[in-house]
């Protein structure tokens, strides 16, 4: 009698487990159990559509550093299964990557649809059976088994991977086999930020800033965008991704300090009195003396400075040019709420990591119960990071089962 394995849970660790172990084992029953009636949606929406299948980072010590929970426990598995395993796999599937400047990798269709049709195909071939609007209501552990309850039908699984993400009735069912859940909050977001200096300015961007949490730890460099409810960017994703907890914490509700030009403020200053001296006669607010900076951001930090529009460089005191290099290096805003980033909502939590065999990723407390993606307490920064983490998960499962 074939053994039958079920996966609860029809995104991209689901899929890419359910594909491996149903290639590597054909004589085994693969399901894949679906709540919604659409599938692959955050494969759909990531990387604006166009799918950011992975990081271009080839070495497991540092790719696990992009981490900022599970990183020692992604270790052993990204030397099993690692990001040219994962362009290889498509690759060979006839969907060619390719790597951006920034590391990030696409398919070279740009769409995201193109990963959607690969994996359907795959699913196809394999004879994977999908069910959609399959909404699970119960596991049970049955002897050596898991009973599965939807609002329709039951099933009987020898192998059960739950992969669906920070699902809140999901969670509470693996409560209910014992597991420990470490509470989801929101991981990758915005900051909403209501100030004069960012109000008409949308869509400006700086290349490398420095932002930190005042009276915190933490602090991030890179990109740096002004939008309209306040500022995004790598910089500050980075630091929504290292500080989920303690922003969740603080209610949402705190000061940043942006450093535009990613340079001390004592350099900033004496750049500011060297120009005074060479470009005396010439207005301030006409031209921004930093490259980095351009003129309408420039305009805003003059103004924010309380210089007025009229004064010249000759003109300027030293406390007005002490107040400019404040705005340039030492810029506070007062942080009150964060925007889901497009549609990309990552989580920090899920089940706590003690309890899973990584070697497997497998429950130490109910053999062949299996979790991959981020129903665990794992997460990463921006840039396809959680898509490598779930299709690592995804072929370690698949092995565990398919062998």
């Amino acid at each position: 009698m074939k053994k039958k394995f079920i996966i609860i849970g029809g995104g991209a660790a689901g899929f890419f487990a359910a594909i491996n172990a149903a290639e590597l084992n054909p004589d085994l029953e693969v399901l894949i159990l679906e709540g919604n009636n659409k599938v692959l949606q955050k494969v759909k929406v990531s990387g604006g559509g166009r799918c950011n299948v992975t990081h271009a980072c080839f070495t497991p010590n540092e790719l696990v550093a992009f981490y900022p929970r599970g990183k020692k426990e992604l270790l052993g598995p990204f030397h099993q299964f690692m990001t040219g395993d994962t362009m290889e796999w498509f690759e060979n599937r006839g969907i060619p990557l390719k790597i951006e400047d920034d590391n990030r990798v696409f398919p070279e269709s740009n769409s995201s649809q193109t990963i959607i049709d690969c994996f359907l195909k795959s699913t196809k071939n394999a004879g994977v059976v999908l069910k959609t609007s399959a909404r699970v209501d119960a596991i049970l552990k049955k002897d050596d088994q898991f009973l599965v309850k939807t609002t329709s039908e039951e099933f009987i699984a020898d192998y059960l991977l739950i992969a669906t993400g920070s699902n809140a009735k999901v969670l509470d069912m693996i409560s209910g086999l014992g597991h420990k859940i470490i509470p989801p909050v929101p991981s990758l977001f915005t900051f909403n930020i209501n100030d004069a200096l960012l109000k008409n300015i949308p869509g400006i961007s700086v290349s490398n800033a420095s932002v930190k949490i005042v009276n915190s730890k933490l602090e991030e460099n890179g990109p740096l965008l002004i939008t309209h409810w306040g500022l995004s960017g790598p910089a500050i994703l980075k630091l929504s991704a290292w500080g989920a907890v303690e922003l969740y914490q603080k209610g949402y509700s705190f000061e940043i300090e942006v450093n535009w030009l990613s340079t001390n403020l004592e350099t900033v200053l004496n750049i500011l009195k060297s120009v005074k001296k060479e470009q005396a006669k010439k207005q301030v607010i006409v031209r921004s003396p930093f490259s980095e900076i351009s003129k309408r951001l420039w305009e805003q930090f003059v103004l924010a400075a309380q210089i007025t529009s009229e004064v010249k460089w000759a003109q300027l005191s030293n406390k007005e040019l002490e107040n400019l290099a404040n705005q340039l290096a030492k810029c506070t805003f007062k942080v009150s709420g964060k925007s889901t980033f497009k549609d990309e909502f990552v989580t920090a939590g899920g089940i706590d990591l003690k309890e899973i065999n990584f070697k497997r990723f497998e429950s130490k407390l109910h053999k062949n119960l299996f979790f991959a993606g981020e129903v665990l307490n794992i997460d990463a920064i921006t840039g396809g990071f959680n898509f490598q983490n779930a299709w690592t998960g995804g072929w370690i499962v698949a092995n565990a089962v398919g062998n």
